[in-house]
């Protein structure tokens, strides 16, 4: 698979990406930091969505139901070099399906994830989840 993505940006104001028909601003100044995600947010968010399709692609595959979702990720950057060191997420699933091995579940999401598996090369990653009667 292949993907792309294209960015553009004006000085001394913000940036756009634009993948397939979607866009998403972020923030390159500091003006923006506390209004517009910053790239390091924009890769969590990666991962967040990352986790969220494999509980749907999973929820297939391991035969179980679920109303929603939802995902907290926090990361902790250090300064030098500056990069993310350690991402830690809280997967909360709402379901009353007693087929959900919660176990499984997170070893596949985080063996099959592709945005996850290419953070965890680089970086510490822990999790939980969470399931929620509704």
């Amino acid at each position: 698979m292949k993907y792309t993505a294209k960015a553009h940006s004006t000085a001394k104001n913000k940036a756009v990406i634009k993948i397939k028909e979607a866009e998403i601003a972020f923030g390159i100044t500091p003006e923006t930091a506390d209004t517009l995600v910053n790239p390091a947010e924009l890769l969590l968010g990666s991962l967040s969505a990352c986790v969220l399709k494999n509980v749907e692609r999973f929820s297939n595959l391991m035969h179980f139901e679920y109303s929603n979702a939802e995902i907290i990720v926090n990361a902790i950057r250090i300064e030098k070099p500056p990069k993310l060191d350690e991402i830690n997420y809280e997967l909360t699933i709402y379901s009353e399906d007693k087929n959900l091995n919660i176990n499984l579940l997170k070893k596949n999401i985080e063996n099959f994830g592709t945005i996850f598996n290419t953070l965890k090369s680089s970086c510490s990653i822990s999790g939980k989840i969470i399931v929620i009667s509704i």
